[in-house]
C-alpha cells in the first residue's frame, strides 16, 4: 500500500513510478532529499473497477471513499510534518523516452486536512486529455497508472533547475542553471523570470542575472498552498545563487550523469545553505548530431495543402531532384559539382507530419554553387530571401576570377534563352499535347499493373527531361517583376505604392481565370432554364451528374455537352490538384456538380461576376507611368520594356502551371489504375490504398524487389501515421529539426517566426477597401459559398477559384505578390491582401475587420470571445 523512502527496494520499481524510484537512487547516492513515502500504484488502481473510461475514472476517484488503513499510514507520516508535497509518480514519467514533464499535477503546502483531497488531484491528473494527447505524439505506450509521492515540504530560499546539456544548443560540453528566490514551482512553469549561469565545460563562464519580479512562497496566512510574491527593489536585481551554490549544482550534475550512464535535468532548493535535490531525471531531448535544418513551407503550401500522402512525395522528391540538377546546371554549375552532390538535389523537400517543406540547407547549398554567389553573396542571399546562415563546402564556390568569368559565361547563355523562351514554351506545350493525347487514348482498364509502370516509366522518360521552359520562365518571371517593383519605386515615387501590382492587373491571358468564366457560364445557363435550374436547387449531386450522363432531355443534353467540355479542358484543375491522391472534377464529375450548384443557389453569374475593376486599375497606373516619365524617353522605353517582360512571363508562370496540373493528371490517372490492379490481386483491401505506398515501393512490389510482402499490414501501419496528422494542428510554417530528422525529439511544433499581436499586416496584392466579416475556410470542399464575407485561410490553389466570387474579399495567410491568389485575384478585380503571419491564430469565423487591398493592412474592429 505504503512504502517508505528507506524502504523502497528494485523489485517495488514497477510500482513507484519514474520519479519516486529516482528520488530513491538519489538517496542511495548520499544526496539530501526531503523524507518521503509512496503510495503504490497498483494500490491505487485496485480501487477503480475495471472497464471505466478516462471520464468515468475521474468521476470515481473523486467519490470513492479511501480505506481507513490508508487514512491511517498518512496520519502517521504527517504525525512530525506541518506540510507535505503531493507529487504524482506515474509509472510512466521521468523516463528514457518521454519526461511527462508538467503533465501532471503536484500540490505544495498540503496540510493534514487537505491531504486526501490534493491526493485526489494529483491522482485524477493522469486521466487527463492532455496527457493522452502527450503520449500520442510522443508515441509512449502504456497505461496511466499512478502512483503518488508525499514529501516533507522544504521552505526553500532560493530554487532552481539544471540541465546536464544546454537545452537550447544542445552542446554537451555546456551546462545550464535557471534560479530565483522562493519555490521552485513559478521556475518549472516559465511564468517568472530567472537567473542564469552557464557553465562550459568546467568554468562557470556566464552569469546573467535577471530582473526577476516575484517569487513563488507559503501562503502563511491561509495556512496551505503557495501565493506569489512580488520582490522588492533590491531582490530583483540582486543574483541568487553564489559561486560556491553555483558549485554545488555543478557538482550534483556530474555525479548524477556519473552514475546513471546518462545526462540528467534536475530541481533543487537551498534553506538554510543546505543543498536539497528534489527531483533528478534523464535528458530526453539529447542530440549528439551537430545537424540543423531548417524547413520552410510559406510557399508549397500553396501547391500541396494540407497532408500529402507517400506516392505523391516520393513522386515530386525525384521531379524536383531532375529538375533544379538541370537548372543549376543552366546557371553554370558544372556538371561534375551536381553529380558530387548529387544527395543535396534529392533533398531539397522534406516531409515533416506528413506536409511538404523545403528543406532551405540545400537550398541555401544549391544557391552557394552558382557561380555568381563567390562574387556578391549577401546580395544573392537577400534576392533569394534566405534568412539563415548553414555551413557551406567550399568545394562549392569558385574563385572570384573563374566566377566573373563563369557569370559573364553565364549572363549570355540567359540572355539568349529568354529570347528562345517563347519558342521553348510552344515547343514544350506541343510535346505535352502530343503525349496527354496518347495517353488520354489508353484503355486503363485492361491494361496490367506491369503494363501500367511500364507507361508510368515511359511517361516520366518523355517529360521530366523537357521540363525546362517553365523552370526557365518562372526563373525570368522572378527576375523581371522584381526588376519591374525596383523601378517603380525609384522611377515613378508614386504615392501608389501598389502600382507595380496595378500594372499586371487585367491581363487577360491568364489561364487560371478560365474555369471560373466557364463555370460561370455554365451556370448561367442552368439559371436560364427553369428545369435545370429547378434541379439544381433540389436535387444532390449524385443525381445531377447521373441525370447528366444519360441526358434524355434537350436542355440536359446541352447542358451535358457543356458540362463534358469543361472536364475535358479542366477536369484536372480541383483542390489539391498536384497531389496524386486528390480525386479530380475528371474523376469525381459529382465534385463539380456542387461547385455548379453554389453558383446557382448564389445567383452567380455572367452579369453579377463582371468587374472592370482590373482594366481600370490597369489603365490608371498606365497614365501615371506616362505621366511620370513623360520627359525622360529613354527611363519610359526601358520601362515599358521591363513591364512588358513582367507581363508575359507573370501570366505564362500561371500557365505553365496549368500545364503541369495536366501532366500530373496523367500520373494520377496511371497509379490510380494500379492501385485497380493491386485490389483485383488481393494485394490492398482498397484502391486507394496505393497513395500510401511510395513510388518506389510500388515498383519493387511489382518487379519482387519488396521487403514488405505483409503489404496490407504494412500500408494499415502508414495509414494509422497519416490519418493522425490530419487530426493533428499543422506544425508552423518555419521550423527546425536537429540531427536525426524523425527522432522523437524533434516535435516540429515550434515556430521559428514572430507571433503578431494586434491589427495585422501583410503584403497587398489587390486593391480595394472592404469592411465586413470574416469567414475562415479550411477547404472550399466545405462551403459552397462564401456568402459575401472576407474569406480567410491559410493558402490557395487553382481549385479554390470557383469560391473567390462569393467572397467580398481574399486574405490569405501564406503566399507572396507571385503566388496563386495574389495573381487570380488581380484578375478578377477582388481585393487580396497575402503573407499575413500570425492570422489564423488572430482571427476567427466572425469577426468585424476593415481590409485594404492596397496596403495589405487589416484592422480589426471586433472580436468575439474566445
Amino acid at each position: 500500500m505504503i512504502l517508505s523512502a528507506q524502504n523502497i527496494t528494485s523489485d517495488q520499481y514497477p510500482f513507484i513510478g519514474g520519479k519516486a524510484k529516482n528520488l530513491s537512487k538519489l538517496l542511495e547516492q548520499g544526496f539530501q532529499v526531503p523524507d518521503f513515502i509512496v503510495i503504490k500504484s497498483d494500490f491505487l488502481m485496485s480501487l477503480l473497477p475495471e472497464g471505466l473510461t478516462r471520464t468515468e475514472s475521474i468521476d470515481w476517484i473523486d467519490s470513492m471513499e479511501f480505506p481507513e488503513k490508508l487514512i491511517s499510514q498518512l496520519s502517521l507520516f504527517m504525525k512530525d510534518k506541518a506540510h507535505v508535497a503531493v507529487r504524482s509518480s506515474a509509472v510512466m514519467e521521468d523516463g528514457e523516452k518521454a519526461s511527462f514533464a508538467g503533465q501532471f499535477s503536484s500540490e505544495l503546502y498540503v496540510n493534514q486536512e487537505g491531504l486526501i483531497q490534493a491526493i485526489r488531484a494529483v491522482w485524477k491528473s493522469a486521466y487527463q486529455e492532455s496527457v493522452w494527447q502527450y503520449q500520442k505524439q510522443l508515441k509512449v505506450e502504456g497505461s496511466p497508472e499512478m502512483a503518488i509521492i508525499l514529501q516533507e515540504m522544504v521552505p526553500a530560499e532560493k530554487s532552481g533547475v539544471a540541465f546536464g546539456i544546454h537545452p537550447v544548443s544542445m552542446k554537451p560540453d555546456e551546462l545550464l542553471i535557471n534560479a530565483n528566490f522562493g519555490l521552485g514551482e513559478g521556475i518549472v512553469s516559465g511564468e517568472m523570470n530567472t537567473d542564469s549561469y552557464l557553465y562550459c565545460g568546467d568554468e562557470l563562464a556566464e552569469v546573467n542575472v535577471a530582473d526577476k519580479t516575484q517569487m513563488v512562497v507559503h501562503d502563511i496566512n491561509g495556512g496551505k498552498g503557495t501565493l506569489i510574491k512580488a520582490l522588492n527593489a533590491e531582490e530583483r536585481q540582486k543574483q541568487v545563487l553564489s559561486e560556491q551554490e553555483c558549485q554545488e549544482v555543478f557538482t550534483a550534475l556530474k555525479k548524477l550523469e556519473s552514475h546513471f550512464k546518462k545526462t540528467q535535468d534536475i530541481e533543487f532548493a537551498f534553506y538554510n545553505n543546505q543543498f536539497y535535490l528534489l527531483q533528478s531525471r534523464p535528458v530526453t531531448t539529447t542530440i549528439r548530431s551537430k545537424q540543423r535544418i531548417i524547413w520552410d513551407n510559406s510557399n508549397i503550401i500553396e501547391s500541396y495543402p494540407g497532408v500529402t500522402r507517400p506516392l505523391t512525395f516520393s513522386f515530386i522528391s525525384d521531379s524536383y531532384k531532375v529538375a533544379y540538377s538541370l537548372f543549376s546546371g543552366y546557371l553554370g554549375v558544372k556538371e561534375s559539382l551536381i553529380k558530387k552532390y548529387e544527395y543535396i538535389f534529392q533533398n531539397t523537400l522534406g516531409l515533416i507530419n506528413g506536409r511538404v517543406y523545403y528543406n532551405l540547407n540545400t537550398w541555401y547549398q544549391m544557391l552557394a554553387m552558382v557561380p555568381g554567389y563567390s562574387i556578391n553573396a549577401r546580395y544573392m542571399e537577400t534576392m533569394m530571401g534566405v534568412k539563415e546562415k548553414f555551413d557551406i563546402s567550399d568545394d562549392f564556390r569558385l574563385s572570384k576570377t573563374k566566377a566573373w568569368f563563369s557569370v559573364l559565361l553565364m549572363a549570355v547563355r540567359m540572355i539568349r534563352r529568354m529570347f528562345q523562351l517563347p519558342a521553348k514554351r510552344k515547343s514544350f506545350k506541343e510535346l505535352l499535347d502530343k503525349v496527354i493525347s496518347e495517353y488520354r487514348s489508353l484503355d486503363y482498364d485492361q491494361l496490367s499493373a506491369e503494363e501500367l509502370l511500364t507507361y508510368y516509366r515511359n511517361f516520366e522518360r518523355q517529360l521530366l527531361n523537357e521540363w525546362k521552359a517553365p523552370l526557365l520562365n518562372d526563373f525570368f518571371a522572378m527576375i523581371w517583376f522584381g526588376m519591374l517593383k525596383k523601378y517603380a519605386e525609384k522611377d515613378l515615387k508614386s504615392a501608389n505604392q501598389n502600382i507595380h501590382n496595378d500594372l499586371l492587373c487585367g491581363s487577360r491571358d491568364i489561364i487560371s481565370v478560365e474555369p471560373v468564366h466557364r463555370t460561370v457560364e455554365i451556370a448561367s445557363f442552368i439559371q436560364k432554364e427553369e428545369v435545370l435550374k429547378n434541379d439544381f436547387l433540389t436535387l444532390k449531386e449524385e443525381q445531377l451528374w447521373r441525370k447528366l450522363a444519360k441526358p434524355d432531355q434537350q436542355n440536359y443534353k446541352a447542358l451535358a455537352k457543356l458540362v463534358n467540355a469543361y472536364l475535358a479542358d479542366f477536369g484536372q484543375r480541383c483542390v489539391g490538384e498536384l497531389k496524386l491522391e486528390t480525386e479530380s472534377y475528371a474523376q469525381k464529375p459529382e465534385k463539380f456538380m456542387k461547385v455548379l450548384k453554389a453558383y446557382v443557389q448564389n445567383e452567380i453569374n455572367e452579369e453579377k461576376i463582371s468587374s472592370t475593376l482590373e482594366v481600370e486599375l490597369r489603365t490608371k497606373a498606365e497614365a501615371e507611368v506616362n505621366r511620370k516619365l513623360r520627359y525622360k524617353p529613354i527611363k519610359k522605353w526601358w520601362f515599358k520594356i521591363v513591364l512588358r517582360q513582367a507581363r508575359s512571363m507573370v501570366s505564362n508562370r500561371e500557365n505553365l502551371r496549368f500545364e503541369r496540373t495536366r501532366a500530373f493528371g496523367i500520373v494520377r490517372k496511371l497509379f490510380s489504375a494500379m492501385g485497380d490492379r493491386f485490389l483485383e490481386l488481393g494485394l490492398i483491401d482498397d484502391a486507394r490504398d496505393i497513395f500510401f505506398l511510395t513510388k518506389n515501393e510500388i515498383a519493387e512490389i511489382i518487379e519482387g524487389r519488396s521487403a514488405n510482402q505483409s503489404l496490407k499490414a504494412f500500408i494499415l501501419l502508414r495509414k494509422e501515421d497519416f490519418l493522425s496528422f490530419e487530426k493533428e494542428e499543422a506544425p508552423a510554417e518555419r521550423i527546425e529539426s536537429k540531427g536525426v530528422v524523425y527522432a522523437r525529439h524533434n516535435s516540429f511544433y515550434d515556430s521559428l517566426l514572430e507571433v503578431h499581436e494586434g491589427d495585422l499586416v501583410g503584403i497587398g496584392c489587390s486593391p480595394g477597401k472592404v469592411k465586413a466579416k470574416v469567414k475562415y475556410v479550411k477547404s472550399p470542399d466545405e462551403v459552397a459559398s462564401v456568402e459575401g464575407d472576407i474569406l480567410i485561410t491559410s493558402s490557395t490553389d487553382p481549385g479554390w477559384v470557383t469560391l473567390f466570387p462569393t467572397a467580398s474579399a481574399i486574405i490569405v495567410e501564406r503566399g507572396s505578390l507571385l503566388s496563386h491568389s495574389a495573381i487570380v485575384s488581380r484578375e478578377m478585380g477582388i481585393p487580396c491582401i497575402v503573407g499575413v503571419s500570425g492570422l489564423l491564430k488572430t482571427l476567427k469565423t466572425g469577426d468585424e475587420i476593415v481590409m485594404d487591398g492596397s496596403t495589405g493592412t487589416i484592422k480589426i474592429l471586433k472580436q468575439f470571445e474566445r
